[in-house]
């Protein structure tokens, strides 16, 4: 199993993003892609550590109810950390030694500014209808907070963010109705 994604945040061109990884929970999804053409791509979009979620691979001060597109600084590398003044790599443990109870380190968020908000209605402008498919049932999100760090914030032509360049990777968090989302979407790269 597994996906492509293709974005045109680096360049205004498609082109494939070799080093992704999204995360999805009971209450949080989140996507990161990083700059193909960026020298530690793989280190910023690190996914070996499928077991600690957002808040370790792509921590982010996403809010509730709030849309937001931001100029941010680049995160630490997901499980690098420093203690003691000594730089450390966390290893996650083998899923056979059960759940995750405690980590050696909190992952620092990376800090924003230059936020642009974003009304709801202008984001989710193409859900379905609902006519006459299996899932006939809709939903319209209310109360999801969306944090988008790009060196550029711009706007498509619906008013939803469209990100340009970024310096390292593009970070879309997604707290609340997530895990519906995250179904879809993984049904999507899945299929």
């Amino acid at each position: 199993m597994g996906g492509i994604l293709f974005s045109n945040a680096f360049g205004g061109q498609y082109k494939q993003m070799i080093e992704w990884h999204n995360f999805m929970g009971s209450d949080s999804f989140c996507l990161k892609a990083c700059d193909p053409a960026g020298p530690n791509a793989a280190h910023y979009c690190e996914h070996i550590y499928d077991r600690i979620g957002c808040a370790y691979n792509a921590p982010n001060a996403a809010r509730d109810k709030v849309f937001e597109s931001c100029l941010g600084e680049n995160q630490d590398f997901p499980g690098v950390y420093t203690t003691n003044g000594q730089v450390v790599t966390y290893t996650q443990p083998p899923e056979s030694l059960g759940a995750i109870s405690t980590m050696p380190y909190t992952a620092r968020v990376p800090a924003s500014s230059s936020c642009t908000p974003f009304e709801s209605k202008a984001l989710f402008t193409g859900l379905p209808s609902g006519s006459g498919s299996a899932t006939s049932k809709t939903s319209t999100p209310t109360g999801t907070g969306v944090t988008t760090k790009t060196n550029s914030p711009t706007t498509g032509t619906n008013g939803a963010p469209t990100p340009s360049k970024t310096s390292g990777a593009l970070t879309v968090a997604i707290p609340g109705f997530a895990a519906a989302v995250g179904v879809v979407v993984s049904a999507i790269f899945l299929a």
